[in-house]
């Protein structure tokens, strides 16, 4: 007999993000960002799609495949990375956004801290803006987001991708991490961005040891009192690598087998305790993985006598 059912994401709220052609329902279903990386310097795909052609067969995969949400991005974030030029980074991911908003039905997201680049993707046919700055680095960024009526995804990051993971600390990670993104989501509001189109993500390696990042997926239900919709991305990051590496083996490369299945646990983890998204590399993985989660998260303790 069942005498108490503890607080589980399967009660979790459930939210609608309504925008232009495109409706997600968030909670029931998880959701699936596939990943885009038209970038020559990836920390976890190497450059492979860096060309236009390459992109767009990609592109097309991931959504076959069964990616509800498309996120293309021209500038790598990977720990100690440099920046590139707003004009660079337009080059490489507008063609690539144009040509696929004209053959795929989902939303695509761009991947950028400039509002420049954004512009001119959301023109192109992106219709997300995936912030990884939370709206700290480009003044302009909110505006824009307002004036498009986009979702907007709002990423707690320490630091820069120059300087993150130079001996992160915290006093009291999910404290500072929740004031962050609350902070975040009050500015966002404030600069006119609805309230209903802002998903936030606790940035899984920006900024965070392996216990951070550790602490965060095994705590992620902290972040439910937000109120809005939580997206988190673990997929093949050095937390999962470090895991998994012998201490006399060789470094474990970012597209191993061994580190998707490692990924694919850490998805597993998060979704149960309250991802209501989840941004990935390998969305086939990812979708058989989420067809178990997400039944059993949606599993009833109501039975007939």
């Amino acid at each position: 007999m069942i005498s108490e059912i503890p607080s589980t994401p399967a009660t979790m709220k459930t939210y609608n993000l309504s925008w232009g052609n495109h409706s997600l329902d968030l909670g029931k279903q998880t959701r699936i960002i596939g990943i885009l990386n038209v970038t020559p310097d990836s920390f976890s795909d190497g450059g492979k799609f860096f060309t236009f052609d390459k992109a767009v067969v990609q592109g097309e995969k991931l959504c076959e495949e069964g990616a509800d949400v498309l996120d293309i991005g021209g500038e790598s974030t990977r720990p100690f990375s440099d920046p590139v030029s707003i004009e660079e980074e337009i080059q490489r991911v507008v063609p690539v956004i144009a040509k696929l908003a004209a053959r795929v039905s989902i939303p695509i997201s761009i991947d950028t801290t400039k509002a420049e680049v954004a512009r001119r993707a959301l023109d192109a046919g992106a219709s997300i803006i995936n912030d990884v700055t939370a709206l700290r680095f480009d003044t302009g960024m909110a505006a824009l987001a307002a004036e498009y009526g986009v979702p907007i995804i709002l990423m707690h990051m320490l630091g820069t991708p120059k300087t993150m993971q130079a001996a992160p600390a915290y006093d009291d990670l999910l404290g500072e991490i929740k004031g962050f993104l609350e902070t975040a989501i009050d500015r966002a509001v404030k600069k006119g961005i609805s309230r209903s189109k802002i998903i936030i993500d606790p940035g899984i390696g920006f900024g965070k040891t392996r216990e951070h990042n550790l602490a965060l997926i095994r705590h992620l239900g902290e972040f439910k009192t937000l109120d809005v919709p939580i997206l988190i991305g673990p997929s093949r990051k050095a937390f999962i690598r470090n895991i998994l590496k012998d201490k006399t083996a060789a470094d474990i490369q970012a597209d191993m087998p061994e580190v998707e299945t490692g990924t694919q646990a850490a998805v597993a983890a998060s979704v149960l305790n309250g991802a209501h998204m989840v941004r990935v590399h390998n969305v086939g993985n990812t979708r058989t993985t989420l067809k178990i989660i997400d039944a059993i998260k949606n599993a009833s303790t109501d039975f007939p006598p």
